[in-house]
């Protein structure tokens, strides 16, 4: 079964992302980040979800967003690669943020990941 708890760690690594690279498009206390134990997924490392528009109104909600991180794959990973999973999941929340998602293509790219990172760090 799989366990969810908050990510404090995590939670602090995409707001300082958010800032460092001008992401003002996403409501950083709309962002909730949760690390999950348990998964039987193999290859994902982490996973964005989105409260959908029928739920934001079935629940009176504005839009939300979770980033989850599956710890046996995402705290394997060294710092540099950790962020780059990130900056991966920040790229699927759209410009609208209304709960939807960008898809992969053209948006959310290794060598688009890559610019960002890029840009993150020469801002440290």
């Amino acid at each position: 079964m799989i366990q969810y708890q908050l990510a404090e760690d995590i939670d602090l690594r995409v707001k300082e992302i958010l800032r460092k690279l001008k992401m003002a498009h996403i409501d950083e206390t709309r962002v909730i980040c949760l690390r999950s134990k348990g998964s039987g997924s193999r290859r994902v490392i982490a996973r964005c979800h989105g409260l959908s528009r029928i739920m934001q109104l079935a629940l009176n909600k504005t839009p939300h967003y979770v980033i989850e991180v599956l710890s046996e794959s995402f705290d394997r990973l060294n710092k540099e690669d950790q962020t780059k999973v990130l900056i991966h999941e920040i790229l699927h929340i759209p410009h609208s943020f209304g709960g939807g998602f960008r898809s992969h293509r053209p948006f959310v790219t290794r060598a688009k990941v890559q610019r960002m990172y890029d840009k993150f760090i020469k801002t440290e």
